[in-house]
């Protein structure tokens, strides 16, 4: 297991997960029945832990470092 998914919460690799495949801050929070304040929250934690600064880059970051399989998206 890569070090930086020891820090990232269920919550943050469920939303990770719903990033990479495209959704909006609207159908994660839809999706996972939460606000939209918690998502951005979630988002926001991921950014700082992953040392990046939009969803893009989340998305790369954390197929690059194998953090989340592609193949079982």
């Amino acid at each position: 297991m890569n070090e930086t998914t020891k820090t990232l919460t269920t919550r943050e690799m469920d939303i990770l997960l719903l990033i990479i495949k495209g959704y909006s801050n609207e159908e994660i929070a839809k999706t996972l029945v939460i606000s939209i304040h918690t998502v951005k929250a979630h988002i926001e934690s991921i950014y700082r832990k992953f040392n990046v600064h939009n969803k893009v880059q989340a998305a790369i970051y954390s197929v690059y470092y194998k953090i989340v399989d592609i193949n079982k998206i």
